[in-house]
């Protein structure tokens, strides 16, 4: 099996680099607008000239690859994810955020649901392998029932909290949220700017953001994003102190991007470290396995697939509209249009 690259910028080179420890599939072909960097892409991840292309059209009619990884800001996810579905491409993958707004987020939960294209969203902390085992020890029912979960990131909720929420839902079963409380502030990242690497000026939100979160099977949450989030370690950069945390009526799991901890009664307290670096690629492996997999059977969707991000970031535009009315949001919510124009203003 293949994949086509839509997108060689620095992230997508992150995922080609995954391609060492991937079971399922190679890289088939590339594409970029910019003829330097695709050219200097596929020297360095060996892709033969034949399949290099500067129009995604020609790219997706030429190869017909059974998963295509789309690494391009958010801004313009709609008219690539149309792209990818009208090529009827079996599986593609997208960067998250999956969407900045109330605007497309319904014009992709649309396509979601007439597409023969299946999404996945590129949340790969979710495959971390400490994660995984942390995640069986709370689905083992080894801290006791959970109570409480915590998630933070000291990045914006666009940026990094998506990260940490999809981990606060899968910890928690993918049980449905059902309610969110929420609060906001601080406007610069709320302007996108231009003429940056992908990243947290490609994501317009809020600078802080905080959301307490309700889940269908009584179960609480507390998001924290942005600097009002705990570090972690004495690490300088924002982008390393990404948390979740699950509390149960006997013990606890804890999982940073350095390290992890737990408490359960058969085990009592242990801890350890990990490399993220050294995870992060394996983690993106096992996701692009996951995408192969769902491309060859149908009966396997994958993990992070983009029916369940959309519950997760329908959390994000409740807590805006929460910040926006003072008031708690039932969900699902159904977003107006101008929702971030309206924090905007506010803010």
């Amino acid at each position: 099996m293949k994949s086509a690259h839509l997108g060689c910028g620095p992230r997508a080179r992150r995922h080609a680099e995954a391609y060492e420890f991937v079971q399922r599939g190679t890289i088939g072909a590339i594409c970029d607008f910019n003829e330097a960097r695709l050219q200097a892409f596929g020297d360095d991840f060996g892709i033969d000239a034949a399949h290099r292309y500067t129009d995604v059209h020609a790219m997706l009619e030429a190869e017909k690859p059974d998963v295509l990884d789309i690494v391009t800001a958010p801004t313009i996810r709609v008219e690539l994810m149309e792209m990818a579905a009208a090529h009827e491409v079996p599986v593609a993958i997208v960067e998250k955020p999956v969407a900045v707004q109330g605007e497309d987020y319904r014009q992709i939960e649309a396509l979601n649901a007439r597409s023969k294209t299946r999404f996945v969203v590129n949340t790969q902390l979710h495959f971390h392998r400490q994660n995984l085992e942390l995640k069986r020890c709370v689905a083992e029912g080894r801290i006791g029932e959970v109570r409480f979960l915590e998630a933070s990131a000291r990045s914006t909720i666009l940026d990094q909290g998506v990260h940490v929420l999809e981990l606060a839902h899968t910890y928690n079963g993918g049980a449905a949220p059902t309610r969110v409380f929420g609060q906001v502030s601080g406007a610069e990242n709320l302007t996108p700017k231009t003429g940056l690497p992908l990243g947290i000026g490609y994501q317009p939100s809020p600078d802080i953001a905080e959301a307490a979160i309700t889940f269908e099977n009584g179960v609480q949450a507390q998001l924290l994003s942005g600097h009002i989030a705990p570090t972690v370690g004495d690490h300088t950069s924002i982008y390393a102190h990404k948390r979740l945390a699950a509390y149960g009526t006997h013990g606890f799991v804890h999982w940073t991007m350095h390290g992890w901890e737990r408490f359960t009664p058969e085990d009592g307290y242990e801890s350890g470290t990990h490399d993220y670096g050294y995870e992060d690629v394996r983690a993106q492996a096992a996701l692009l396995d996951g995408a192969f997999d769902w491309a060859a059977d149908e009966s396997k969707p994958h993990p992070t697939r983009l029916a369940l991000n959309l519950v997760q970031f329908n959390v994000i535009l409740a807590t805006y509209a929460s910040a926006l009315t003072a008031a708690a949001i039932d969900l699902p919510y159904d977003p107006p249009d101008g929702l971030l124009e309206a924090l905007r203003a506010h803010l």
